[in-house]
């Protein structure tokens, strides 16, 4: 198999191409690399990252992860700032209101140790950082869910300097948003992820850890269930897929092939996912990312180059078709490479659109490697049993494969005990005891997922303590007869050191120094991470120098170039800032009665509530056309009875894309008494409107609820699922209790994802436009190894949602919150008929009533008592 090429003069011609210090090449996107620990770091740094990503032990989405410690960071950044390479906390989980005390001093010591940002996802702590100091840079993570213009735009406001978008995310779409952001003067960095493991629902969106398991996707504790077999019902009948049972678990990214279109689109840094991966992956990936991202900017800088000599007599059309023509074709060796890192299956995941039948192929749910190829036939000696194969990646002796017969959860393999190619035929064996040869089948697949020569090479890259990967320098030389020799170096990112030679210049009778003989002395940076780009020779006549000065003079140039690159950024510091200026002033608890509302599906459940005397309605419904149906029910029940007895907000789909405001103007349509919004797309849309923001904006402490209320006129905002009662009882007691919606009864909504379930396994089509709409058809439902059904379904947007097929209650809790002064109460219908629905409503009724107990409603409906996360990271201190 061949191996990536190692040569330095790759890296050398594209450091050419990005210096950002010489101003005349073109300055490619950030590569931006995951580290869980130190030899991560190096694995990263050794091997051409820009940046890298880490987790403190603390407020971080990867807690599995060995993650570094505040103490670690003084050295940490000097390490990466010396390396010429940026360093990013991840802040990107949610935090509770007892958590703002030490997430304020956990800043303040990331911000001290010159960490260059912190990439944050809940807007309480976009705030709180902006509030501590007025010019730290923030990360809008990718869990913050900005899938369009409006939500940079809303992360700008926050105080946000970069904006990572939705993985879900085509380059089209990223196209329009930076055509809505030129269109609204608005300048933001964007970043995607351009390689890793793909998250099947939205990131800051999935709710299946804490609903089946008790842990918080939100909270850094992803139990992974997406990765689970599911069967596939539809219409009360399991429907039969082969060996097609991972149906939510998709194939891992790599953007390789669109590097070429991520550039032309204006994305300012590519992302690596993998801070649980080994430092064997993060080297093998960064290193390939590395020389084909400098490939490809080389590229681009000789076609500006000659763009800029035919200006004249190319037409404007001619040089957008020239520019978005760039391609590039990853090599066998680089696909390798990358399947042997970590890999599903690679595909481009949704920079390219949606096509659902490539996203999941469903036939496994782990990491398989690169395909070897099928079993021919088995051939059996005396002794052994071999395996004759139609190979179509070589095997060596000691490669590690694993036999795929169809049932991932019985598979076996093992290491390659000998090889021989006989003509076009393999023979592969094992160790005695490793395979059970009765158990392998003609057709059987084999996959390598171990190449031990290969993992010694990537080893090799990021080993010892001589840094392997350069930085380009210029260096300018200058000095005049009896002078000393004065050296000005000066790095990729502009910052420059001099230093002088005690020894004066002497008149050269023999050896003048000539730029020829002081490039050949200072490009001797043998043991430095530094390599010279350039020299300029300024002195003035036929001069000299001995050697030795000319080195002890470069040793003292490289000495106060790492020592500057290594001091921590000085960002600016408020000593008498606080959390506490921010949280919201609490008003006199209010003496109302507690107020039950209700999310309904369907016109039936509509009228039933109705009927049972409840005053607020919530309705979401998949089609937004039938808005207006749903709110003229509402009206003519209220003119029935003589009296405005009940309201109706409607709920526009959870995500909305750059093209999708059609949707929303759907939604207006129905001229309801207010919205459920779910994202930043809907609160400017429906601003001036009245406006109650949805469990989806993520609200999880008192500093962000005072934003939301404050900056967009919200009427009540959905407590976030993820706080458990004490949490909510601590959101309570932070901020005023009548700002907020508890959601007391559900179908937990655990997965929503653009991938389309019904696409999928329904239709032989890629998206809305082929699929046949099997959902319009099919009443699906996934059901789980333990046997329950989850119900499955659509939106306006082709978006599936996952709800828990068990409906949840916080009904033990209740009494506590009311005592704590909450009064609105919300309970959400799923595919419940008109005569579920008025019981369930009875019960909660009786029950704020004080006239049946918590425990007795959840008995006597057969729900589970659960009420957000109740155990894993958040019980940590």
């Amino acid at each position: 198999m061949p191996m990536l090429d190692s040569s330095a003069d790759v890296s050398f011609e594209a450091s050419k191409a990005v210096s950002n210090s010489f101003g005349e090449a073109r300055h490619g996107p950030e590569l931006l690399a995951p580290a869980g620990n130190w030899d991560c770091v190096k694995a990263a740094v050794e091997n051409g990252a820009d940046a890298i990503y880490f987790g403190l032990d603390r407020f971080n989405a990867r807690m599995r992860a060995d993650n570094f410690t505040r103490e670690d960071l003084p050295e940490l950044m000097a390490f990466l700032h010396g390396r010429g390479v940026k360093g990013y906390v991840t802040l990107n989980t949610l935090v509770f209101p007892q958590e703002l005390k030490a997430a304020a001093h956990y800043l303040r010591t990331i911000i001290a140790a010159g960490v260059d940002a912190a990439i944050v996802q809940d807007v309480g702590i976009c705030r709180l950082i902006r509030h501590l100091s007025p010019d730290f840079p923030i990360h809008a993570s990718t869990q913050m869910t900005v899938t369009s213009a409006a939500g940079v735009g809303f992360a700008q406001r926050l105080g946000c300097h970069l904006v990572v978008l939705a993985r879900e995310c085509s380059i089209r779409e990223i196209n329009k948003i930076q055509r809505q952001l030129k269109k609204e003067n608005l300048v933001m960095p964007l970043e995607t992820f351009v390689h890793g493991a793909l998250c099947v629902a939205y990131s800051g969106q999935c709710l299946t850890s804490e609903s089946l398991g008790g842990r918080s996707a939100n909270r850094g504790e992803c139990a992974q269930a997406c990765r689970m077999t599911y069967d596939l019902v539809a219409d009360g009948k399991a429907v039969d897929l082969g060996d097609r049972a991972y149906l939510l678990s998709p194939q891992d990214l790599s953007g390789l092939p669109v590097i070429p279109e991520l550039i032309d689109a204006g994305v300012t840094s590519l992302k690596i996912e993998g801070r649980l991966k080994t430092p064997e992956y993060v080297a093998n990936v960064v290193r390939v990312y590395r020389q084909a991202l400098d490939k490809v900017v080389l590229d681009l800088s000789k076609t500006e180059r000659v763009t800029k000599r035919t200006t004249e007599r190319t037409s404007a059309t001619d040089l957008k078709l020239r520019k978005t023509q760039a391609t590039y074709q990853p090599s066998q060796a680089e696909r390798y490479s990358l399947e042997m890192a970590f890999s599903r299956g690679l595909a481009t995941g949704w920079f390219q659109g949606s096509d659902n039948q490539a996203l999941v192929h469903a036939r496994f749910g782990k990491k398989r490697g690169a395909y070897v190829g099928k079993v021919s036939r088995i051939q059996k000696n005396n002794r052994d049993a071999q395996l004759v194969l139609e190979v179509e990646v070589p095997v060596k002796p000691g490669d590690g494969v694993v036999i795929d017969s169809g049932h991932p959860d019985s598979e076996q393999g093992g290491r390659l005990y000998a090889v021989e190619r006989r003509g076009k035929e393999t023979f592969v064996s094992f160790g005695r005891r490793d395979v059970d040869m009765a158990r392998v089948r003609v057709g059987d697949r084999l996959w390598k997922t171990s190449d031990p020569e290969l993992d010694k090479e990537i080893r090799q890259t990021y080993a010892g303590d001589v840094p392997k990967f350069k930085r380009a320098i210029s260096v300018e030389v200058s000095g005049r007869l009896g002078e000393g020799v004065r050296a000005i170096a000066v790095d990729e990112f502009g910052r420059s050191v001099e230093a002088v030679t005690d020894v004066l210049l002497a008149a050269a009778y023999r050896k003048p120094l000539t730029t020829d003989r002081l490039t050949q002395q200072f490009s001797r940076l043998g043991n430095t991470p530094f390599e010279l780009f350039e020299l300029k020779n300024k002195l003035v006549g036929e001069v000299m120098v001995p050697v030795s000065a000319l080195n002890q003079l470069r040793r003292e140039l490289v000495d106060r170039l790492l020592d500057v690159r290594s001091q921590p950024k000085a960002w600016t510091l408020n000593p008498h800032a606080s959390y506490r200026d921010l949280l919201p002033e609490m008003s006199a608890a209010k003496t109302a009665e507690p107020n039950l509302i209700a999310l309904v599906r369907s016109p039936a459940q509509i009228q039933a509530v109705l009927e049972s005397g409840i005053r607020t309605l919530y309705c979401e419904l998949e089609d937004p056309v039938r808005y207006q149906q749903a709110v003229q029910q509402v009206r003519d029940f209220n003119g029935a009875a003589g009296r405005e007895t009940a309201e109706i907000f409607v709920a526009p789909p959870r995500i909305t894309k750059p093209s999708e405001y059609y949707i929303l103007e759907q939604v207006k349509k129905a001229n309801a008494d207010g919205y459920l919004v779910r994202n930043y797309d809907q609160l400017a849309f429906f601003e001036g409107d009245r406006c109650i923001g949805d469990f989806s904006l993520n609200v999880a402490n008192p500093i962000a609820a005072d934003y939301y209320k404050s900056a967009f006129s919200l009427e009540r905002l959905s407590a976030s699922y993820d706080l458990n009662v004490q949490q909510l009882e601590d959101l309570l007691a932070s901020a005023p209790p009548d700002w907020f919606d508890l959601t007391i009864h559900q179908h937990m909504p655990m997965f929503h994802m653009e991938h389309c379930v019904f696409c999928a396994f329904l239709s032989t089509g890629t998206d809305f436009t082929n699929c046949g709409r099997p959902c319009d058809r099919h009443e699906v439902k996934l059901r789980d190894r333990t046997g329950t059904e989850h119900v499955l379904q659509a939106d306006a947007g082709c978006r599936n949602t996952v709800f828990n097929g068990v409906a949840q209650t916080g009904a033990e809790f209740v009494t506590r919150l009311i005592d704590k002064g909450a009064r609105h109460f919300r309970v959400e219908f799923l595919n419940e008929n008109a005569q579920q629905v008025k019981q369930t409503l009875v019960a909660y009724q009786r029950l704020l009533k004080g006239d049946i107990s918590g425990g007795d409603l959840w008995r006597s409906l057969n729900l589970s008592s659960q009420m957000g996360v109740t155990r894993g990271a958040l019980e940590k201190g």
